[in-house]
Parts: C-alpha cells; structure tokens; sequence
C-alpha cells in the first residue's frame, strides 16, 4: 500500500514551477520600460528643480524660517514632561 496517495512524480513538480516561473517572466516582459537616458534626464530635472536644504553648497545658504531640518524657536517653556 501507498503511504502518500497524492505524491506527484517529481517531474511534474519541476515542470509546475518552471511553468509558474515562466508565467512571471511573461508579465515583467509586459511592464512599460523607460529607456536610461529618459530617466536620468527626468531624474536631473527633478534635482535642478526641486530644492535640497541637506545641500547648501549648490542651493546656497538656507533661512532658518526656510528649513524645516533647523531647530524651531520654542514658544513658551522649553520644559520636557518624560
């Protein structure tokens, strides 16, 4: 008698995942591509037009009331409660 009545012949196992695997391939071959000079065109774009306060050497010095990343003034008592 059998001790595993479901048991698929191994063959059939690594034909399912080459099947699968391919099924995946399939779809990642059907996603839109953007060839690398569009891309690092947009990407140098968005740099130029969009301001880096961690940058100060390209965009200059920055205003404290500008940069989110300065210390805020405090208003009232500075106290923390732990």
């Amino acid at each position: 008698m059998n001790a595993r009545p479901h048991k698929h012949p191994m063959n059939e196992i690594k034909l399912n995942r080459l099947m699968e695997h391919n099924q995946r391939l399939r779809e990642e071959l059907a996603l839109p591509r953007v060839r690398v000079s569009e891309a690092s065109a947009s990407l140098i774009r968005y740099c130029k037009s969009t301001k880096d306060h961690l940058t100060p050497s390209v965009w200059g010095p920055v205003g404290k009331n500008e940069n989110p990343f300065a210390d805020q003034p405090q208003q009232g008592c500075s106290c923390v409660i732990m």
